[in-house]
């Protein structure tokens, strides 16, 4: 089944996946904003560089970022264009749970004994 036309089951799971983890949001934070290289990313986390390189490489898989050889060092790039369908996702997540409640309040509303 697949939840969003855009987006398949699988690629679905890989976003939500992805930034289920707190270190991997802010990578994905900081190069939105700013591409950098990932011994850049990798100085600024309290973990190994191999660490850094494996979250990389797990927001690469869910394409919620880039990497590409720039000389000797690998440039991390945001895909803002994934965010936004991930976006879309939980904005028709949202839709579906609006309309629900939407539909208590109004059987709610109803004189009773009708």
């Amino acid at each position: 089944m697949v939840v969003y036309e855009e987006l398949s089951d699988a690629e679905v799971d890989r976003v939500f996946r992805a930034l289920a983890d707190s270190t991997r949001r802010d990578i994905v934070r900081r190069v939105l904003t700013d591409e950098a290289a990932v011994s850049e990313l990798a100085a600024a986390y309290d973990m190994s560089f191999a660490a850094v390189q494996k979250h990389v490489s797990v927001l690469e898989e869910a394409g919620l970022v880039t990497k590409h050889p720039r000389g000797r060092q690998r440039i991390v790039r945001g895909q803002p264009e994934r965010i936004r369908r991930a976006r879309q996702l939980l904005a028709t997540f949202e839709d579906i749970w609006r309309a629900r409640i939407d539909r208590l309040d109004a059987l709610l509303d109803e004189p009773k004994g009708s």
